[in-house]
Parts: structure tokens; C-alpha cells; sequence
């Protein structure tokens, strides 16, 4: 991949060039050059000549300049989050999807959107669907749900779940509550650990599931308590130094329970038409075992719709 890449690339050729980072001398992950997220806000970049059937957006705010992704084959996406989904939850169709992203839904190019829509639509249920900002309606689903015995993910972005449980105070035995981080300016910050107790005392869930994902990448990584993330076998997650970008850190480098903090890495295999090798600008702790943490962002890094919180 990378030394495809790097050749049909005119964008990732021109910064493997300027690094001196040929692919003759990559032999190993920790070798290659990881492309500054930053280059998707400022360059269409692509693997090959193409005119994509979709392209993401990211939200950011009226005074940044928004990720722009471009994708060939809209199929590559849906099986990257198919397959990772599934191999985190299970079939879909075991699943009712209630989705509470009115941040997203209220503009263009979504890629959680996409994901969240098209799950809807494969679990084929009548309760699946988007919420927006009508709490009662959901509140009404999830007793029947709840009622019911039915497995539910509902999906939010922070800021809506905080705004719903403040409403509502349930016991959720059936349902997964999942956050994909994000509060727009729109409340004052909670650290993740924050979030979660709140949303467990109000929601009466015995921990709160996270997605880690971004408009640059085509996966998405998952957590099911403590904030500690797994990634799909085609995704993986290496850390960098704050002052040196070529001093990176692998799993196999990591001694068992001596976790190492950094700034992290993808390796995003389903990113085949653009740049499977994103440098972020999220703080994080790898594990061994190659589970990850984020602690927040890079100072003087935009703020993005979608970031998730500091720790």
C-alpha cells in the first residue's frame, strides 16, 4: 500500500520526497511517512486519477477550513464500517439503531452519517432511524424497546446524549449507548470519564461505548468502557513524538502495562484511493496489546465538530 501510494500519490510523493522517505528505504511500519491530517484540508488527496462518488466534509467551525475526502468507490467505505461494526456488535440486523447526531444531520458530507443511515437501513427495523431533537419520541422508543427485550444502539453525538438524559432518567438493560464525542461549543466540556458517569447515573447503562473516527479515515475503532479503543485487524494505531514526527512508536514496542503516551498515527487500509498513513492531532496512550486511549488534542490544533474530549 505505502509503496503504491507514494508512487500514484502526487500529493503523499511530493511530502515522501520532501522527507527524504523514499520507498526503497521503507522496510518496516515504523519507517513510513504518516501525511499531516492537516494536507486534507488544503490538497484533493488521491490515490490514482479519479471522480469520486462521494466526498466528506468535516465539520470544524465557521472560522477553520474544513477536511475535505474524496472517495472512488463509495463500496470501500460501507464494508470497511460493515466489517468493523459486526465484528465489534454483531449482525446488524440483530440490531434497533437510534441515531442522535442533529449536529451532523443539519449539514452536508457526513461520513458518521453515512455509516449511521446505512446501518439503519440494515437493521430493518421499524423504530430504526434518526431522532434529531425529538427527545420524547425517542424516550418513548426505548421503553418499547426496553419492553420488548430488544438489543439497541443508540448512537450519539456527546452534546444531544448530555441534553437527553437530562431529561430523562431511564434504566437501560437492552441498550448500548454509544458516543461519538463532539460538543460544538454548544456546552461547557466534560472529560470523557465525566460524560460517561453522568451518562450512566442518568441513563442506568453500566458503561458508555465510544467510536473513534474521522473524516480522513474510512474505519472507525470502538470502545466498550473505560475509554480504551480496539481497532478492525485493516486499522492500527502507532504513536509519534510531540517533537519528533519520525520517532514512532509501534504495539511491539510497548512493554506490558508500561502504556506510552504520543501523538497519534493511523494506518487506515481501507483508505486505498487517498493516504493510508494519517498523522492526527489527537494525544494518545498505546498499549501492548495495540488498544489505544486518547487524551485530547494538540495545542493550537483546529477545533473539529467531531474531536473528541480532553481527558
Amino acid at each position: 500500500m505505502f509503496r503504491m501510494q507514494s508512487q500514484e500519490n502526487p500529493v503523499y510523493l511530493q511530502y515522501v520526497n520532501s522527507v527524504q522517505r523514499g520507498w526503497d528505504s521503507v522496510l518496516k511500519p515504523s519507517q513510513i511517512p504518516f501525511l499531516p491530517i492537516s494536507f486534507f484540508k488544503s490538497h484533493a488527496v488521491k490515490t490514482g486519477i479519479f471522480e469520486p462518488e462521494l466526498v466528506f466534509e468535516s465539520s470544524g467551525t465557521t472560522q477553520t477550513v474544513n477536511s475535505r475526502h474524496q472517495l472512488k468507490k463509495a463500496a470501500v467505505y460501507r464494508q470497511s464500517f460493515l466489517l468493523a461494526f459486526e465484528k465489534f456488535y454483531g449482525p446488524v440486523k440483530d440490531w434497533c439503531i437510534l441515531g442522535l447526531l442533529p449536529a451532523y444531520l443539519e449539514r452536508q458530507n457526513s461520513s458518521l452519517v453515512v455509516m449511521v443511515d446505512e446501518l439503519v437501513k440494515l437493521s430493518n427495523h421499524p423504530q430504526s432511524g434518526f431522532y434529531l431533537y425529538d427527545h420524547e419520541r425517542l424516550h418513548e422508543n426505548l421503553l418499547a424497546l426496553e419492553g420488548r427485550g430488544q438489543k439497541t444502539l443508540l448512537i450519539g453525538v456527546s452534546f444531544a446524549l448530555l441534553d437527553f438524559a437530562e431529561k430523562y432518567k431511564l434504566q437501560l438493560k437492552h441498550t448500548v449507548v454509544m458516543e461519538t464525542g463532539g460538543m460544538k461549543g454548544r456546552r461547557r466540556e466534560l472529560t470523557r470519564p465525566e460524560l460517561h458517569q453522568y451518562l450512566c447515573e442518568r441513563l442506568g447503562v453500566a458503561s458508555v461505548h465510544s467510536e473513534y473516527g474521522m473524516t480522513e479515515l474510512l474505519s472507525q475503532a470502538y470502545s466498550s468502557q473505560n475509554g480504551i479503543f480496539r481497532c478492525p485487524p485493516w486499522m492500527k494505531i502507532l504513536l509519534r513524538e510531540e517533537d519528533d514526527p519520525f520517532a514512532i512508536v509501534t504495539p511491539d514496542d510497548v512493554k506490558e502495562g508500561m502504556p506510552v503516551n504520543g501523538v497519534i498515527n493511523v494506518i487506515d487500509l481501507a483508505n486505498i484511493y487517498s493516504c493510508s498513513f494519517i498523522a492526527t492531532d489527537d494525544m494518545g496512550k498505546l498499549y501492548a496489546d495495540g488498544s489505544f486511549e486518547v487524551l485530547g488534542r494538540l495545542d493550537n490544533s483546529d477545533i473539529r465538530g467531531c474531536s473528541l474530549m480532553a481527558v
